[in-house]
Parts: C-alpha cells; structure tokens; sequence
C-alpha cells in the first residue's frame, strides 16, 4: 500500500530557493543571449501591427518586414546622429569645462584649508594619491569597457536580425505555445499572449510620447536659463527619466553640473533643480498617470526593487527592460490561480480597508 507523503515546508522552501538561485544564475552567464532575444522580442511586438497593416495590402511578408525594420532602424540612425553631433559639440568645449573646474576645486582647497587649518598641500597631495590610484586601478576597467563595447556591437548587429526572424516565423511562434500547453487551454494561453501584447505595445508607445514630452520640457527649461547644450541634456534626462525613480536623479544632476562648471553664478544650478523639479511633478501627476502608468499596473516599491535588481543582473540594459518584464510577469501571475496572489502583491491595488464602527449609547 502506497503511502502520500507531505513534503515539510522547510523543504519546499530550500528547493524553492534552490531552483531561484540556479534560474538567477543561469540567466547572468547567459545574458548575451538571452538579452539581445528579450529587446528583439519587444521590439517585434511593437513593430508587428505596421508588418499587418502592410500584409493587409498584399505585400509580401518578407518584404513587408524588411520595409519595417529599415525605416525603424532609420529613425533611430537619425535620432543617434543627433545626439552624436552635440556630444561632438560638448568634446570641443571640454578643455574649458575642465579649466573652469579646476579653479573651483583650487578654491574649495582654499576654503578647507582655512577652515580645517589643514595645510593645502596635504590636500594636493591626498587629492594626486587618490588620482594615481585611480589611474592605476582604472587600467584594467578600461580594458573591461572596451570588451564589453566590442560585445554590445555584436549584440546590437544581432537585434535586427532576431527581429526579422521573430516577425516572419511569428504565426509559428504562437502555434508553438498553444499547442505546448495542450487544446483544454488554447483559448487561455492565446488570451495571455494577445494581453502580453497589447501591454508591450500600450506600456512602450506610452513612454515613448512620456519621453518625447519630458524631452521637450526640459530643453525648453533649459533654453530659457540659457543653459548651455540644452538640447543634448534635456534628451538624455528624457532618456534617463524612463528608469522609474533612480534615473530621475541622475537626469537632474547632469544640467545641474554643467550650469555649476558654465555659469558665472552659483544659483543657476539651483534654478535647474527647481525647473526639473516643477517638470517632474507634471510627470509624475498628469502625463505618467494618464500615458504610461495606466498601462502598467505594478505599484511603486516592486519598481524599485526589479530596476536595481535587473541592473546588478543585467547592467543599464536590464534595468530598462525591468518594468516590461515585470508587468509581462503579472500578467501571467493573473492568469494562473495558484499565482494570483504573487500578481496582487505586485499591482497597486489596495484593499478595501474594513472600517468598524462603535456603536455608543446616547
């Protein structure tokens, strides 16, 4: 007689933390594969409606796609040579920027050595120290850089052709994934994936206009204080602004360090800081809500959590991807009863708060 056996908690809890470091592992040494197929993949979900509109007009599906992927790699080309020529811009200025900054780091080593009665050449002398040290320990990081550069070229010239090969083999695709979970859930999974769809497509076309509108505030902030390669950093905040809460803080710093080293008066990086601040509070209470949040429903402190957690994994790139990911993640948590409360814990969605009332006597 066979006997059913429950397996104790702390068991089910090792393995489960088991398979979770195993899966973690087996995603960071496979990040060059699998990181060019997960942009590929969103990229094609976006494109896909433009490929049929172009197959309802009879095109032919191969040159229908090809069409697609050269006008989208000819935005980008465009948009990329843009900022290239400002970056271009700020390099021609640089010697002047550095200039202008080693006369405020003379002053502060004026200023503290007065203040501490610390003598300035111990402040010269810890400041050369820590610049050799840097120097020498940098050696090997740049090295390091250059390889991983090498890499990202080699990933970015595969995206388009995972693209195209996502776009044309897309009908098999979805056949392959209804039939792996059998006929009894075929109208299920097909409902998941035309969900997963609809999110990628919603949730990227929202930040791309949150993007465009930040971009435009911020150089138009920044235009008006007559900061200089407005253009450039309002771009790049735009850009940075898409990492949820922590790239905020870097978009600001950037106009805020240029104006220090640029302008003749200190309260010049204040007003960008206080410009930046007023913008984001139209992000973050008119445009993110209406654009880009209304699509996404996952609450405030899992964003946080996965963007950190998918940079320590993934780098910058995982850290954009964290929030598609994730809201692809809670949509099949929602779809699966023995997930669902996972797919709660990451919506922003609050219970209803029971209230009792004290019934007193008169």
């Amino acid at each position: 007689m066979y006997r059913n056996y429950k397996i104790p908690f702390y068991l089910k809890a090792t393995f489960l933390v088991i398979g979770a470091l195993g899966t973690i592992y087996m995603l960071y040494i496979t990040r060059t594969i699998i990181l060019p197929l997960i942009f590929a993949l969103i990229i094609a979900v976006v494109l896909h409606p433009a490929v049929a509109l172009m197959l309802r007009f009879r095109i032919n599906r191969i040159a229908a796609i090809i069409i697609i992927l050269l006008l989208a790699i000819l935005a980008i080309t465009a948009i990329g040579s843009f900022l290239i020529s400002q970056i271009i811009r700020l390099s021609d200025t640089w010697p002047d920027i550095v200039e202008k900054f080693n006369s405020y780091l003379n002053e502060i080593i004026t200023w503290a050595s007065g203040y501490f009665d610390i003598k300035p050449q111990k402040i010269l002398s810890w400041i050369a120290k820590t610049k050799s040290e840097f120097i020498n320990t940098s050696g090997s990081v740049i090295g390091n850089t250059l390889i991983n550069v090498g890499n990202g070229v080699f990933v970015i010239l595969l995206i388009p052709v995972y693209v195209f090969m996502i776009l044309f083999y897309q009908p098999l695709l979805m056949e392959f994934f209804r039939r792996i979970f059998g006929a009894n859930h075929r109208t299920e999974v097909s409902s998941i994936m035309t969900q997963i769809k609809k999110v990628i497509q919603s949730y990227l076309t929202g930040l791309v206009i949150e993007a465009a509108i930040v971009a435009t505030m911020n150089t138009i902030a920044l235009l008006i204080l007559g900061i200089d390669y407005a253009v450039l950093l309002g771009i790049m905040g735009a850009l940075l602004n898409v990492v949820p809460y922590l790239g905020g803080l870097i978009a600001v710093a950037l106009p805020m360090m240029v104006a220090f080293l640029t302008k003749d008066s200190g309260w010049y990086p204040l007003y960008v800081m206080a410009a930046y601040y007023f913008i984001q509070l139209i992000d973050n209470n008119y445009i993110v809500p209406k654009i880009v949040a209304s699509k996404v429903k996952i609450n405030a402190l899992v964003s946080i959590v996965v963007v950190l957690a998918f940079g320590t994994l993934w780098g910058i790139p995982g850290m954009f991807i964290s929030i598609p990911l994730t809201a692809i993640i809670k949509l099949i948590f929602d779809h699966i009863e023995s997930l669902k409360p996972w797919g709660y814990l990451l919506g922003d969605t609050f219970p209803r708060l029971n209230i009792i009332k004290v019934k007193t006597d008169k």
